[in-house]
C-alpha cells in the first residue's frame, strides 16, 4: 500500500483534489473533518478543550464555536500548541488504524490522508509521497472570503500565521496548482494519480 499525504494552503482546493483522487480510485481520509468531529459534544477533545478554554467558546447549542476558539489560539503559539495536543494525537491514532485497515483490505491501495497542517506538525514524514495543492495569493483570499464569510483582513491575518506556499512547495513530491479551471486541476490530478499508481505497481 502506498501512503500519500495531501495538504495545501488556505482555500487552495485540497478537498476538491482529494475527492478527485478518491473518484479515480484512491482511498481517502479527511483528517481535518476528524478533528472537527472531536470537538462536538461527546467527542474525545470536547471536555479537555472546554475545561482549558472555558465556556466562552460555546455556541447557543452547547457545541464549541470553532471561530471563537480560533480567536483565542491564533497568534498565540503556546495556546495553539495546547489545543493541538488535545486533537492531533487522537487524529493520528485514527489515521494509523485507518491505514492499517486499508492495507489489510487492499495491499495495492493508494491511501490518501488529507490534512491542512501535515508539514507544520511533521506528520508528512509518515507518508511515502506528499501532494501539495497551491494557487495564487489573490485566489486564496477571494475563495476564503466567499467560502468562510470572513473579511479580507481576517483572511490576510490567517495567511500571515500559516507557512507560506513557497515553503510548502519545497516538501512536495507533487504540486497541483488550482489557479486555473477545474478541468485544468483535474488534468493535473489525473497525472499525479497515474504517477502514484506507477509507483505502487
Amino acid at each position: 500500500m502506498l501512503k500519500v499525504g495531501l495538504t495545501g494552503g488556505l482555500a487552495c482546493g485540497k478537498s476538491f483534489v482529494g475527492q478527485a483522487l478518491a473518484d479515480m480510485g484512491c482511498r481517502l481520509l479527511q483528517a481535518d473533518q476528524l478533528g472537527h468531529e472531536m470537538l462536538v459534544p461527546g467527542g474525545e477533545a470536547y471536555a479537555p478543550v472546554l475545561r482549558e478554554f472555558g465556556p466562552g467558546i460555546l455556541g447557543e447549542n452547547g457545541a464549541i464555536d470553532r471561530r471563537a476558539l480560533a480567536s483565542l489560539v491564533f497568534g498565540n503559539p503556546e495556546r495553539l500548541a495546547l489545543l493541538n495536543s488535545f486533537i492531533h494525537p487522537t487524529v493520528q491514532r485514527y489515521e494509523e488504524e485507518w491505514m492499517a485497515r486499508v492495507a489489510a483490505e487492499d495491499p495495492h491501495a493508494i491511501a490518501v490522508v488529507e490534512a491542512a497542517i501535515l508539514i507544520e506538525t511533521g506528520s508528512y514524514k509518515r507518508f511515502e509521497k506528499l501532494v501539495v495543492v497551491v494557487c495564487d495569493d489573490e485566489q486564496q483570499i477571494e475563495r476564503s472570503i466567499k467560502r468562510d464569510g470572513v473579511s479580507r483582513e481576517e483572511v490576510l491575518a490567517r495567511l500571515r500565521r500559516q507557512m507560506p506556499l513557497t515553503e510548502k512547495r519545497r516538501f512536495a513530491d507533487f504540486v497541483i496548482d488550482t489557479s486555473g479551471t477545474k478541468d485544468e486541476t483535474l488534468r493535473q490530478t489525473r497525472a499525479v494519480y497515474e504517477s502514484l499508481r506507477r509507483i505502487q505497481q
